[in-house]
C-alpha cells in the first residue's frame, strides 16, 4: 500500500495532467482522452499515467503517441505544481479497464432476460372492487383538520 504522501502526489499529477490535456494541449492527435489514475513510484521519480481513449485501436495508439510527445510539456506543468526534489518522469499507458467494463456490460445485456419496463417505476395497486386506489393511512405528522 503506497504511503499517504505518494497517494497525494499521484492525485496531484492526475489533476495537473488531466487539466493540461483538456485546456492547454493543441495536438490534434489527442482527443477524447481521460486520465483514469496515476501510479507513482515510492521515490516519486516515476509516474505511470493510465489513460482511457474513446475510439478504435488506431485512435487510441495515435492519442498515446501524442501524449508521449507532449510528456516533456506535461512534466514541466507537474514540476511547477509539486514541490519535490525531482520532477516525476511521466509514462503514458492505456487503461484497459474501461474497455473491459463496456464489453462485460454488452455481454450481460445479451445474456440476461430483457425487462420490458424500467426497474425504477412502480405502479400503484388499484382496488379491483371499487375501482379506486386503496386508502393510505393519514399522515401522522399533520394534525387532524377541524372542520
Amino acid at each position: 500500500m503506497p504511503s499517504r504522501r505518494v497517494q497525494k502526489a499521484a492525485e496531484a499529477v492526475r489533476e495537473v495532467v488531466s487539466m493540461a490535456i483538456l485546456t492547454e494541449l493543441q495536438d490534434p492527435r489527442i482527443r477524447d482522452v481521460t486520465v483514469t489514475y496515476v501510479e507513482m513510484s515510492p521515490d516519486l521519480r516515476y509516474a505511470k499515467v493510465r489513460v482511457s481513449v474513446m475510439g478504435d485501436d488506431v485512435k487510441q495508439n495515435l492519442s498515446l503517441r501524442g501524449l508521449q510527445s507532449a510528456a516533456g510539456f506535461l512534466q514541466s506543468k507537474v514540476g511547477k505544481r509539486l514541490e519535490t526534489r525531482y520532477t516525476p518522469k511521466l509514462e503514458f499507458l492505456l487503461d484497459p479497464g474501461v474497455k473491459k467494463s463496456i464489453e462485460v456490460a454488452r455481454l450481460l445485456h445479451e445474456v440476461l432476460p430483457h425487462d420490458p419496463e424500467p426497474a425504477g417505476e412502480v405502479e400503484e395497486e388499484v382496488d379491483e372492487g371499487s375501482g379506486t386506489e386503496p386508502e393510505h393511512p393519514p399522515d401522522s405528522r399533520q394534525p387532524p383538520s377541524s372542520s
